[in-house]
């Protein structure tokens, strides 16, 4: 069964997704995002089909992380067929784990692979825990600085209780610093400086200058100059430094309580689309980046990227570096039911008409957990109904099931989920001809209404799509 882009793991149980029924909240935010097309931002487990087969290799590689170890997984997959999904199924169990999470788009002008300062920049843009939203950095740098003061407080030489002397407790928390920041020190000297700048400017009420220097410490260009010379700090971070801040990172998050990083490169294949020369830097940049891993560089890391398959196979992506192609080679000549999910490039085969319904059962079962027309929902969209309507919308996108999932969900939450809740007189298949306006179709939707090649995804120019279910 292929992994879902809107949903994996095993069925059964629950129709919720199994343990608990979901929260009011949750079951809204979920059918919002579907509502709107759009992959749910939490709550993905509601939605769990077709994953199951990762489950246990995502459970050990997760261990290993919080255990100090550091882990690379890259990602395999068509358009469609799941990959931001999983990742962010992936970034729900971190969370679960304690931790922190950050999703990086690859793209050509907004954040270049060959520049990992940049790539470092969004990472602290797109930090997330389970209880911070994005950007997490701030609040995570000062529960840094509070675990710091309970460090040296719990050592007994100051009596906070007792009026200690300030200076010499913020001393003492200086020095901590320094000796939790030793060895970042070394190949990051201005990261621990930007540390000791930001905790002196917020030491004394300066939040603007404190403010600045979180931001240079995020990566941020064209920070004040005033700014950078409370930190003792010059220029921008470049491509070497982005390494050793991301090292000085994982110490921070490992010291206020996180168990470690989860880093997500989203659309690395988008490196096929560059200059030679960047397409070049940006495999060199990957090549180095999983070296360091394994060197055990970043531990705490669990770094994945994802890819199509003409990215990790076809001749402008992996193969034209030999070094990465050789790191990254795994076999998928076999029957995908046997691919190895601890290999370390994992392969999301597609997916199914089957999957699809049964994708369609979970959300309904959804939607109905939370309706006062639940019984109704259950007779008039049946399993035969969801069966008629994924093969509607995928037959109306060039037979190809794994472009249909985001479309499907979509109309069948708005268009017919919601009128049948709201309305007792609305019967789907008498009252529903389906039509799919082009202006709704993402680029790859409308290639494969014209009948193109998927991964093409050049755009058409088609009249609404008038689909008739029977």
């Amino acid at each position: 069964m292929g992994a879902s882009p809107m949903g994996g793991g095993p069925t059964g149980g629950n129709p919720t997704g199994g343990g608990s029924p979901a929260s009011a909240a949750r079951r809204r935010e979920v059918l919002d995002a579907l509502r709107r097309g759009a992959v749910p931002a939490t709550g993905l487990d509601l939605l769990a089909v077709g994953l199951g087969r990762f489950e246990q290799a995502a459970a050990d590689d997760l261990a290993t992380v919080a255990a100090g170890g550091s882990v690379f997984k890259a990602v395999r997959g068509e358009y469609g067929s799941g990959k931001t999904f999983f990742t962010r199924w992936l970034a729900e169990r971190a969370k679960q784990n304690n931790l922190a999470t950050a999703e990086v788009q690859i793209s050509e002008n907004e954040t270049p692979l060959h520049r990992l300062e940049t790539v470092y920049r969004r990472l602290t843009e797109r930090l997330t825990t389970a209880t911070f939203p994005p950007s997490a950095l701030r609040a995570v740098v000062d529960s840094w600085f509070y675990a710091l003061e309970e460090d040296v407080l719990a050592t007994g030489a100051f009596d906070d209780s007792a009026g200690a002397d300030d200076g010499a407790l913020d001393r003492a928390v200086a020095e901590l610093l320094d000796q939790r920041l030793a060895d970042v020190g070394q190949t990051a000297p201005a990261f621990a400086a930007a540390l000791r700048g930001y905790w002196a400017a917020t030491l004394a009420g300066d939040q603007a200058t404190a403010s600045a220097v979180l931001a240079w410490l995020g990566g941020q260009p064209h920070v004040a100059a005033s700014a950078r010379r409370v930190a003792g700090v010059r220029g921008d971070l470049d491509h070497f430094g982005a390494l050793g801040f991301l090292q000085g990172l994982l110490v921070v998050l490992r010291d206020c309580g996180y168990r470690g990083l989860l880093v997500v490169l989203d659309e690395v294949e988008t490196l096929q689309r560059v200059r030679s020369d960047a397409r070049d830097k940006a495999l060199n940049a990957l090549r180095q980046l999983i070296d360091e891993v394994h060197s055990g560089r970043f531990p705490g890391l669990y770094l994945m990227i994802t890819g199509t398959p003409a990215f990790y196979d076809g001749p402008q992506g992996v193969s034209r570096l030999p070094p990465l192609a050789q790191r990254l080679a795994t076999d998928f000549s076999t029957n995908p039911r046997f691919d190895n999910p601890r290999a370390v490039q994992i392969r999301l085969p597609g997916f199914t008409e089957q999957s699809l319904v049964e994708l369609g059962g979970r959300v309904r079962a959804l939607y109905a957990s939370g309706s006062a027309a639940a019984e109704r929902i259950n007779i008039l969209v049946d399993d035969a109904y969801l069966a008629e309507f994924a093969r509607a919308v995928a037959g109306r996108l060039g037979g190809k099931v794994g472009v249909a999932p985001r479309l499907y969900l979509k109309k069948l939450v708005g268009d017919v989920l919601d009128r049948v809740d709201q309305f007792a007189d609305f019967d789907p298949r008498r009252d529903y001809p389906l039509t799919i306006a082009t202006a709704e179709l993402t680029e790859l939707e409308r290639n494969a209404a014209a009948g193109g090649e998927v991964a093409s995804a050049a755009p058409t120019s088609a009249d609404d799509i008038a689909l008739d279910l029977p």
